[in-house]
């Protein structure tokens, strides 16, 4: 492993970009790839087989441009894939599931809801975390519609508005004290579910504590880069890139190429 080499990261779309804000922020010497898959999103209304297909072909783009740790920036995609990818590649990769756990341990009324796509909801991986916090109740609501009006660059929308009140009224209703975000697109909703939710909700998603992992397994390996200057990041993606662009705010390269 080459300490110089980027870190890779991949999601069916721009979201993930919620979890390379986290890294680049930790890691700001850190070069990085972005793949964003929006040809191929929402991945949370695939079957497996075919997520795993679609992340195996992200990850062979990514160790082609010789990424030395690729950080699988979609919920859908660690919690049906990375089981897989990891029999499969040499390189350490780094997942993000929802984060049931810290908010079990913190809530006090030991009930959470968990808004996230049907494909993670359904996966295994979520069952067998949720099953750990039997004690907890936990209101599980899939998040149809959500991922589609983002990368169309509706976030604002009144069709937004619309479904997210319809997602997040049964679990101001059923009580919950924390609401786990389960896809990495709903970091940018947030302003959006805060007016919503009552303000004693709390919110918890999974962005900070995979830096934190990406960086711990890097100095594990004794791969971080050296801090002699800034990282370079770009961003390649397989559809329009507009709101990807927008999303970034200009700051940074983006490259529309089929992947």
């Amino acid at each position: 492993m080459n300490n110089n080499n980027p870190i890779g990261l991949f999601d069916s779309g721009i979201g993930g970009t919620s979890i390379w804000k986290e890294i680049h922020e930790l890691l700001p010497y850190e070069d990085t790839i972005y793949l964003a898959d929006s040809k191929n999103a929402p991945y949370g209304q695939k079957s497996k087989d075919e997520i795993i297909a679609l992340s195996i072909k992200n990850t062979e783009y990514l160790l082609n441009q010789n990424a030395k740790i690729i950080v699988v920036a979609c919920n859908t995609a660690t919690t049906n894939a990375i089981k897989e990818l990891r029999a499969k590649y040499d390189v350490p990769f780094i997942g993000i599931e929802p984060a049931i756990k810290p908010a079990a341990v913190k809530s006090e009324k030991h009930i959470i809801g968990i808004l996230a796509t049907q494909g993670t909801l359904n996966s295994e991986l979520f069952h067998q975390t949720a099953e750990k916090f039997h004690d907890t109740k936990i209101v599980e609501q899939i998040g149809t519609g959500l991922v589609r009006l983002i990368e169309d660059g509706e976030m604002h929308s009144k069709e937004m508005d619309s479904l997210l009140r319809k997602y997040l009224t049964p679990m101001i209703e059923a009580n919950i004290d924390y609401l786990v975000l389960g896809c990495s697109h709903y970091p940018y909703l947030i302003p959006q579910i805060q007016k919503i939710l009552p303000k004693d909700i709390k919110i918890i998603d999974s962005g900070e504590a995979v830096a934190r992992q990406t960086k711990s397994i890097l100095s594990e390996r004794n791969a971080l880069k050296s801090e002699d200057k800034k990282g370079e990041a770009v961003f390649y993606v397989n559809s329009s890139p507009k709101v990807l662009t927008e999303i970034l705010q200009d700051k940074y390269k983006v490259i529309a190429r089929d992947f």
